[in-house]
């Protein structure tokens, strides 16, 4: 039989998986160089009156679909993703255009500012949501509060994306903890829709780069265990996100025009290879706080791929009796692909494993 690639493809695109099958259709994009695996179709209904209700559905009843979307052989130890909602029910006579859960390689985070930025940019694109040029605005929910998106349009396509997100503020400044080893570390405490302790690097040895990513998640893992265990977390209004996402790493910049590098290691060892959209935004009220960055400054921070996203310090509100800021982020999304997997169900790792 002689080779032929065209007639061969045909074939394939004909193939049918086993009416006992189920499959999974995702779109996959990128911001910053962080995956986002967004779910299409192949999920079932997801019940409750919010965003919060859904994923605690989603935790005891749909793990599976979080583990076969982010493990391993479909994804990988660093893959993140979303599932896309019914938006709660009307908050304050204004409703969102739709809800938003974000899954890693751990669990469901409350907020995700690269996977906010691509999730817009795909309802815009996709006309799920109307564009209207320049600017098209996109409510969402999330579970860490509502989220304004903000897609600059030019010609259909999305150049860009800023959200103002939610209130972000300090817990704990200047602070110590002692991590083993290690030592005293000195660190802050910050919310930008995750509590996140930010660490200078210049305490250690190695450099915000690529080649150090082993190190960083060993000594980003190990200082988040420590203040797990050193420190209490209370979120002033939510205490079902008062919890303690990762480790924030913050240096020099490489490029002289950029304000400063952030390296984010959360979940289970996950490395952010975006700036971090909630990261930045916790950093951003840590700035503000020291006044080294004023209302309305936007400064631009890094990656480990030296990525950026954009951030600044919108306003000031109070959280209950604790000063906060309204940070706006900006960044970029880029389509990857679409896909469609199949879930065999006579394979034993149908739903999935991780093997760093």
């Amino acid at each position: 039989m002689s080779f032929d690639r065209l007639r061969w493809a045909e074939k394939l695109s004909a193939f049918k998986p086993d009416e006992g099958w189920n499959q999974v259709v995702t779109v996959d994009m990128h911001t910053a160089g962080e995956p986002l695996r967004i779910l299409v179709s192949g999920a079932p209904e997801i019940p409750g009156k919010n965003v919060i209700q859904r994923r605690e559905y989603c935790k005891s009843q749909l793990e599976h679909l979080r583990t076969l979307l982010m493990w391993e052989p479909r994804g990988h130890a660093d893959m993140y993703g979303c599932i896309l909602t019914p938006p709660n029910e009307k908050f304050m006579g204004d409703q969102a255009d739709f809800g938003v859960l974000f899954l890693h390689n751990e669990g469901y985070s409350s907020m995700c500012g690269h996977g906010i930025i691509a999730v817009t940019k795909l309802v815009v694109e996709s006309e799920w949501v109307p564009a209207v040029e320049p600017i098209t605005t996109v409510k969402i929910d999330s579970p860490a509060g509502r989220i304004t998106a903000s897609a600059t349009v030019k010609g259909g396509q999305v150049t860009s994306v800023s959200f103002e997100n939610v209130p972000a503020f300090v817990t704990m400044a200047d602070q110590r903890v002692n991590v083993g080893s290690l030592g005293l570390i000195q660190f802050d405490l910050a919310y930008g829709g995750a509590y996140y302790a930010y660490v200078d690097i210049e305490q250690f040895d190695f450099a915000l780069a690529k080649k150090n990513v082993e190190q960083l998640i060993d000594v980003g893992r190990r200082i988040k265990v420590a203040v797990e265990q050193q420190c209490e977390i209370n979120h002033p209004e939510h205490e079902e996100l008062s919890f303690l996402y990762g480790t924030v790493f913050y240096g020099s910049a490489r490029d002289p025009r950029h304000h400063s590098r952030n390296v984010c290691v959360f979940a289970d060892g996950e490395v952010d290879r975006s700036p971090t959209g909630t990261g930045v935004s916790g950093r951003a009220a840590i700035l503000h706080a020291r006044g080294e960055i004023e209302l309305g400054q936007t400064i631009t921070i890094e990656s480990i791929l030296g990525t950026t996203f954009d951030v600044c310090a919108l306003r000031e509100i109070e959280l209950g009796s604790k000063p906060a800021i309204i940070p706006k982020v900006t960044g970029v999304a880029y389509f990857t692909g679409r896909n469609e997997y199949w879930i065999d169900p006579a394979d034993p790792h149908r739903h999935g494993f991780l093997i760093r």
